[in-house]
């Protein structure tokens, strides 16, 4: 009787302790749950910032990772575990974090301790979790941190303390700035005053880095005579400037200003004689300051204001005519270079493409002339 005391005693602790340890091990929200509970389904969260494509400059960091919150049709709480990685396949993580707790309005977001490294890619990616069942990861998110571009001074090298150029258009020599960040395109800003606080300017110019260590640049344009003038120079890319330089001096040297050409006296008009003339030559120098560019018309007429000139003026080698023509080059059915004279020979006043020509001429007298090739003019 005892005996059956004792287990009768001990049967219903034992079964008072099964049924304590089945209902720990059931109960949804316990810290201790072994296991995945059965029929609880997380969804993945969605990366939100910085999105795929993003270039970052380095010096807006640390960077705060912003995430869509994942769903559960479970009873449990959610955190999230936050991974960056330096590759696509997340084998060297750069950043983990597990156990952040969700952010109101849907959002969590998660600023990093320390910045990450400038010049390169990085990945990151997230997944929710209760304590036992964990959801897929998000998309991974692909984003660079970069080194933003910026410039040092440049240094003047010429002109510079207070030296005379030899030209009003002088040459600027400047070594090139330094740079941090990788500038696709580098170019200057040089601004000359008569100022050394650039109030009044009298120029600014911008001109293309040239590749090594340093860049020249010539003024396109003359600077006032005898002055002391300054000087300076930028780097720049797009928005980004660079310091001004120092101040360089220097003088530009006297200019001595040529007096403007005489405007020549005015030239005969068409058809004025040139009888005033003294010699052959005198008289064709004078008809021909009476044209500017000829035409036939005009050749015509300038060469019967020759013949004219010099029969009236009675020169040597007369009478005087004009060489028809009816084939080859010729101005209105006549030579357009050719004097004829009573000697039979001919003067040739302009240069003639086909050489001299001797016309058949022989003057009679006051009937006219002997044969028609040339005609005279008076």
């Amino acid at each position: 009787m005892k005996r059956l005391s004792v287990l009768s005693l001990l049967f219903p602790l034992a079964i008072l302790g099964g049924a304590c340890e089945l209902q720990k091990s059931e109960n949804p929200l316990s810290p201790t749950v072994a296991g995945p509970i059965p029929g609880v389904e997380i969804s993945a969260p969605k990366t939100l910032e910085p999105a795929t494509g993003w270039q970052i400059p380095g010096d807006r960091q640390p960077l705060t990772l912003l995430l869509e919150n994942a769903n559960s049709n479970g009873q449990r709480p959610l955190s999230y575990l936050f991974e960056v990685a330096a590759d696509a396949g997340f084998s060297n993580k750069v950043f983990v974090q597990e156990g952040v707790q969700p952010g109101d309005g849907g959002r969590t977001s998660l600023r990093l301790p320390d910045a990450l490294q400038s010049g390169r890619a990085y990945y990151w990616r997230a997944k929710a979790q209760d304590g036992a069942n964990t959801g897929p990861y998000s998309a991974a998110a692909a984003f660079n941190v970069f080194t933003p571009v910026s410039f040092g001074a440049p240094n003047p090298l010429s002109p510079t303390n207070g030296t005379k150029t030899s030209s009003a258009s002088p040459e600027f020599h400047w070594g090139n700035a330094s740079r941090a960040g990788s500038p696709a395109y580098v170019a200057y800003a040089l601004e000359v005053s008569t100022t050394d606080s650039f109030s009044t300017k009298l120029v600014s110019w911008q001109i293309d880095e040239t590749p090594g260590n340093d860049t020249r640049f010539t003024a396109v344009s003359g600077f006032p005579s005898d002055s002391q003038l300054f000087w300076r120079v930028r780097a720049f890319e797009g928005g980004t400037l660079g310091p001004w330089s120092a101040t360089a001096v220097f003088r530009t040297p006297v200019v001595v200003v040529a007096p403007p050409p005489s405007t020549p006296s005015p030239g005969l008009p068409p058809g004025a004689p040139c009888t005033s003339a003294t010699s052959h030559l005198g008289v064709v120098e004078c008809r021909r300051k009476q044209y500017g560019n000829m035409d036939q018309a005009a050749t015509n007429a300038f060469l019967r204001g020759v013949a004219k000139d010099l029969n009236a003026g009675n020169f040597s080698g007369g009478v005087f005519g004009i060489y028809e023509k009816t084939s080859g080059n010729q101005c209105l059915g006549y030579s357009c270079d050719l004097i004829c004279s009573s000697t039979g020979g001919a003067w040739d006043v302009l240069y003639d493409w086909e050489g001299p020509q001797t016309p058949i001429w022989f003057y009679k007298g006051s009937d006219g002339y002997h044969n028609p090739k040339c005609l005279l003019v008076r």
